[in-house]
């Protein structure tokens, strides 16, 4: 389902080697958010992950899909968004969903982050930062020093119904000295770092940019849309399936009627009859 608000932004600064990303997500997120029953603390960490894999999604140059996860030992074990290349997320987490924290990366105390790229081709690149108690803007920020090479910074905010991120990054050098450069960047971020939770979340992109950047000259792309969209599908389904053993599925079709499946991501539920159920093994996706 599209909403009008949930949208990303790419801008660039005039004569300065930085590019920038913005991003406001409300409808998406509810939609997102609308199959489980998550804490408000864990309705705010999903809202942060999903800012954040959109913001990283709009690096992709091919199509694929950005997967941010973090796994932990403590009462949330895993936190998932997934962010295709045409902007569609879905995100999923597991443990206690109960779970309450004043700050929502308490949940996730020692645990690490992983983030993988996947494209449509098939190759695969993964990458992985300690969760060492701070936020998820600083981990990501870890990220990429260690695997970019170039500045990059993160601003998130969340508050479970509304997610909204601003990501700067450096570009390759082209237009200036090392020392004005390093002078530009540290100018940008120290203009960002005054936005407040209640401006990323409550202001339009353009009143934002503005408050934020109004002695610079920015040019801001138009807005591209942001949809929740599983990829879960009948096929995909049947073809988990049928990798149960017979004996299990005939038990199951005995007892039951049918075999169901629920996709965890969106509660879409799936009913096979015998009748419709492939040979075993004749699938080999997932979801």
């Amino acid at each position: 389902m599209s909403h009008p608000a949930d949208s990303s932004q790419r801008f660039l600064f005039e004569g300065v080697d930085v590019r920038g990303e913005s991003v406001q997500i409300s409808g998406a997120l509810t939609d997102m958010l609308a199959n489980q029953a998550y804490s408000a603390t864990l309705k705010r960490l999903l809202g942060e992950f999903a800012a954040a894999a959109v913001l990283i999604s709009n690096n992709l140059k091919y199509e694929g899909r950005i997967i941010l996860q973090a796994r932990s030992k403590q009462a949330v074990s895993l936190v998932m968004v997934e962010c295709s290349s045409e902007r569609h997320i879905r995100g999923i987490a597991q443990g206690d969903l109960s779970a309450e924290a004043d700050d929502p990366m308490n949940l996730l105390t020692d645990g690490q982050l992983v983030l993988t790229v996947e494209r449509e081709a098939g190759q695969r690149y993964q990458g992985i930062v300690a969760l060492a108690g701070g936020t998820l803007a600083g981990a990501l920020e870890d990220y990429f020093s260690q695997s970019e090479q170039l500045g990059t910074r993160f601003w998130l905010a969340s508050d479970g119904a509304r997610s909204a991120g601003l990501m700067l990054q450096q570009l390759p050098a082209q237009l200036t000295d090392a020392e004005a450069r390093s002078e530009q960047w540290s100018t940008l971020c120290l203009l960002t770092e005054t936005v407040h939770a209640d401006e990323l979340l409550g202001l339009t992109p353009e009143a934002l940019l503005f408050k934020l950047y109004q002695e610079e000259t920015v040019t801001v792309y138009p807005p591209a849309p942001i949809l929740f969209k599983c990829r879960c599908s009948r096929e995909r389904s049947a073809d988990a399936i049928s990798l149960l053993p017979e004996s299990e599925r005939e038990e199951i079709l005995a007892e039951q009627g049918d075999i169901t499946m629920t996709c965890e991501l969106c509660g879409t539920t799936y009913r096979f009859g015998r009748e419709v159920l492939p040979p075993r093994g004749a699938g080999t996706t997932l979801h």
